[in-house]
Parts: structure tokens; sequence; C-alpha cells
């Protein structure tokens, strides 16, 4: 079986998913999307509102900004696999729940073995502490490169927080431009 084959049939594994209470309230699933060969691998927390009634991470306003940042650094969304720790909507974009994520957790597993990046970028709390540590703060931590088994974690806010507080669009502008100089030192390896 190809890679492209074993990415669409997780897909379809996470589009019929029951292991949590979220598959009753979504409208779809957010599998995610990008290219097989991506060297960055973007982690949102949760599917939104739009996101529920499109099937695909990142449509909404979040998602905008998300995209005018790559933009920013010459990056474009073809070139990236983006999702989210959890795959479903939870209830009026609530955080997601301990268990929900643990449910979600061998998906992602799956795509990241599948897809093997060099960069993991976390997208908000929830992806930063799932995915790097417990016990970071996002306030403290973004824009911090962790290098862990080959892979280089890079904490971001969620695009979705910079639009509830205008100041922090600054902030994900720096660290966008420090995830590009990462970038660009690592292929001077």
């Amino acid at each position: 079986m190809s890679r492209a084959q074993v990415l669409e049939e997780i897909r379809q594994e996470i589009l019929v998913c029951p292991k949590c209470a979220l598959c009753k309230s979504r409208t779809t699933a957010v599998p995610g999307t990008g290219s097989l060969n991506a060297d960055i691998f973007f982690i949102g927390e949760a599917p939104g509102q739009q996101e529920d009634l499109k099937g695909e991470p990142f449509v909404g306003s979040a998602g905008k900004l998300l995209d005018s940042l790559l933009k920013m650094i010459g990056i474009k969304r073809e070139e990236i696999f983006i999702t989210n720790i959890v795959k479903c909507r939870p209830p009026g974009n609530r955080d997601p729940r301990p268990d929900e994520i643990s449910s979600c957790n061998p998906y992602l597993v799956s795509q990241i073995a599948l897809i093997e990046p060099i960069f993991i970028c976390t997208l908000g709390r929830f992806a930063m502490q799932t995915m790097i540590d417990p016990d970071m703060s996002i306030t403290r931590d973004h824009g911090v490169p962790v290098r862990r088994s080959g892979v280089i974690y890079f904490p971001m806010y969620h695009p979705a927080a910079a639009l509830y507080r205008g100041e922090l669009k600054e902030l994900m502008k720096e660290d966008m431009l420090r995830l590009k100089a990462l970038i660009d030192s690592e292929k001077e390896k």
C-alpha cells in the first residue's frame, strides 16, 4: 500500500470515528489536509464552526490569518500538512477535553509517522502541551524551538487568539519570521 493510500485510510477512519462523544455533535470530522511530503506539519487545537461545516482545517478567519502569515514567509498552504489534535469540533468551541485528545491521538501519531516532517508547529496551548510538554506556557515558550527525536517542535500562538487579542498578531509575525530563519538554517546543514 502506498503512503497516499495509507493517509487516505487514516482519513476515512477519522471521518467515521466513534471513539469519543464529539462524534455525536459534529457535522463532519476534520482529518487534516496538505502535502504527503511536507517538511512542516502544523497542529491546531480543534476544528471550529467553519471547519466542522467544510471538513477542512483552518478555513475560517483563523485560517485566513495563518495563510497570510505563511505567505509572508513564502510558504504555500499546499506545501505543509495541517491538522488538529482533536478531529471533531467541541460543542460551542469549548476547549478539547483530555479524553477527547487521547481518543484522537493515535490518528495524529499515525499522520506524523507517515509524513515524517522536519518541523512540527503547534498552534495554541493545547497543541503545545500535548505535543511538547504539559508544563509549557504559551506566553513564555512561544517561538522557542524544542528538538526531540530528529524533529524540531515550534510552539506558536493559535491564530484565533490573535483575532481576539490584536497585540498577538505582531508576536505571531515575529514567531513566523523565527520559523523561517530556522527552516533556512536547517536547509543549509
